[in-house]
């Protein structure tokens, strides 16, 4: 029996022509993905990169925004204490008696000598780092003499807070921090100034210790009684002067030192008077005393040139 139907059987072309389509159809799918992926990818860089430009520009935008802030009421970076609280922890001793001589006879001991006001009152600056053993060596030391001849007005004394060993706190920076910390309170609390200078050298961290932290700081700084505790908390924790501290450190450096002619920051503590460097011993108040008395003896010698008068020219008596 025969039949017309044909078989549904596709013919080689047909095959052909269905697998080159389907082909097409997978090639134009795999373009498609890759084109997506392309656009993902380059999305993802665009913000990447936008991200990027953002924060580099908001940290240039926020470094120029906060300049270096300087405190206020600075003479050459240091601050002039006019007046000094009674400093009654530390003695200075007395000048020790000779020994007995031969015959048995012993001599009265001469008093420390100390400078007496006077119109010029001797010039003194002191350039201190906090973490420097012998900054408070000679604040220990001198601390109560330097005192009375402040009050006294026989001297003028600028404390200088400088940074130099602001490497020698396990990264903490205490020297630099606690420097910064003294312009904060000598900005916003001037009178709190000597206390606030006296307990950071009185009671030191070790060198090579972390050293305070701010917060420590400000409680100290609070804890001597500053004006407006939060404006001073704010500007030491926030670090305001910091930057300050180490211009300054490296002005001192460079030199001259206030006072000076030609002398420039070599340690700290250093101690300028009427612009001469005293080398002496940082524990010997009476040592320390002798020199102040000698160059303020030395200053107001120094004989001081007349000033010079031109002749006025006399009339010839006519003939």
């Amino acid at each position: 029996m025969s039949s017309d139907e044909t078989p549904n059987v596709p013919t080689p072309r047909n095959s052909r022509e269905a697998v080159r389509e389907k082909a097409q159809q997978v090639h134009a799918k795999q373009s498609r993905a890759r084109i997506m992926r392309r656009i993902i990818v380059g999305a993802v860089a665009v913000v990447a990169v936008g991200a990027v430009g953002t924060a580099v520009a908001m940290a240039v935008s926020s470094s120029v925004s906060k300049p270096t802030m300087s405190p206020s009421g600075m003479d050459a970076d240091g601050i002039v204490v006019n007046t000094a609280p009674n400093v009654g922890a530390e003695e200075v001793p007395e000048t020790p008696a000779p020994e007995e001589t031969g015959t048995g006879a012993t001599e009265t001991p001469e008093p420390t000598p100390e400078p007496t006001a006077s119109a010029a009152a001797v010039d003194v600056h002191i350039y201190v780092d906090y973490l420097s053993p012998g900054a408070g060596e000679f604040e220990r030391a001198n601390a109560r003499q330097l005192a009375g001849w402040i009050n006294e007005e026989a001297v003028t004394v600028t404390y200088h807070p400088v940074s130099m060993l602001t490497a020698s706190s396990n990264g903490t920076k205490y020297s630099l921090r606690s420097a910064a910390a003294a312009a904060c309170v000598s900005t916003y609390s001037p009178a709190q100034f000597y206390s606030f200078n006296h307990e950071l050298l009185v009671d030191q961290p070790e060198v090579d210790s972390n050293g305070r932290t701010d917060v420590e700081l400000a409680d100290l700084a609070i804890a001597v009684g500053v004006d407006d505790a939060k404006v001073v908390r704010n500007c030491i924790e926030d670090g305001d002067f910091a930057s300050w501290a180490k211009e300054a450190t490296s002005r001192a450096l460079e030199g001259p030192l206030a006072g000076s002619d030609d002398l420039v920051l070599t340690s700290a503590p250093m101690i300028v008077v009427n612009g001469e460097a005293y080398v002496g011993s940082l524990k010997d108040p009476v040592e320390f005393a002798q020199f102040v008395l000698t160059v303020a003896n030395d200053t107001e010698s120094t004989p001081t040139p007349a000033p010079t008068t031109t002749p006025t020219a006399t009339e010839t008596p006519a003939a």
